[in-house]
């Protein structure tokens, strides 16, 4: 076979401009004569095509097949806007910032931790249940609930940050941890979800995601009323069932606890896919 050709398509270069009309992207064809497939094609090109001033290679990609022996190829250049050279992408992925508060979280009680008095003495005893009115309604409280909330803002090189990445951060927003997570145990941390920014038109330029987590302790070995709750863990959802009944002395009929349900509300997750390590 004839030595290999790499041959500039002068006439169908293409430039993109901005509104401003700046030239963002360059995209300039080959032809690549005598060689059999888009391998081959492709690797002849490479070390042939041309640099443009300002701009980075961004690929090289084949557009068509002329002929048994013959390819259409194009270069395509995109602006570098941070004068980094194409190969900079990679560079030291992961600088990362981390920040947190204990703002803490407003929840609904129907049921206190105990009643440290009631007055007078002979005050009907509810077993905990909060703000019980002359129907026998619990009413509760609302009172701020311990949550610690963190963030932790990743650099990730723009190769690792794929359509099919993105899914998997939707997929485990509103999960928690299935096993221990930056020193938590499983089920005390919920992923409430991730936001990217990346400042550059490079396709391979890196991201910047921050990743958002609440924390709420787990609970083992605890008393509603009278009755024992043998665990909670941090993110499941507790509510009780209360019902009439007759009061020490029997003078009055009180609401109390009769049964505990501890519900399981958020799906559990592999944080191990966020590709942040444990």
């Amino acid at each position: 076979m004839a030595a290999v050709r790499v041959e500039e398509a002068y006439s169908e270069r293409d430039e993109t401009i901005d509104a401003k009309g700046n030239v963002t992207e360059v995209e300039i064809p080959y032809l690549v004569f005598n060689v059999e497939d888009e391998s081959a094609a492709l690797a002849a090109a490479r070390p042939r095509v041309k640099t443009v001033a300002g701009m980075s290679l961004e690929s090289i990609e084949v557009v068509e097949r002329i002929n048994g022996s013959t390819w259409k190829v194009k270069a395509v250049y995109e602006v570098d806007d941070d004068g980094d050279s194409p190969d900079d992408d990679n560079g030291d992925e992961d600088t990362t910032v981390f920040a947190f508060d204990t703002g803490g979280g407003t929840k609904h009680l129907n049921q206190s931790i105990k009643t440290d008095g009631k007055y007078p003495n002979d005050a009907p005893d509810f077993a905990g249940a909060i703000e019980v009115d002359n129907e026998g309604n619990v009413n509760g409280v609302d009172v701020t609930m311990p949550v610690l909330n963190f963030t932790e803002t990743h650099t990730l090189a723009g190769s690792r940050v794929s359509t099919s990445y993105k899914k998997t951060l939707a997929s485990l927003t509103g999960t928690v941890n299935k096993s221990g997570f930056r020193g938590f145990s499983a089920g005390e941390v919920l992923f409430l979800g991730a936001s990217g920014t990346k400042r550059s038109k490079k396709s391979s330029a890196p991201w910047e995601i921050t990743y958002r987590f609440a924390v709420s302790t787990n609970k083992a070995g605890f008393k509603v009323g009278d009755i024992q709750v043998a665990r909670k863990y941090g993110w499941d959802y507790l509510w009780v069932r209360y019902a009439d009944k007759v009061a020490e002395g029997g003078k009055n009929v009180v609401k109390k606890p009769v049964a505990v349900y501890v519900e399981m509300v958020y799906p559990e997750g592999d944080f191990g896919n966020l590709g942040i390590g444990n």
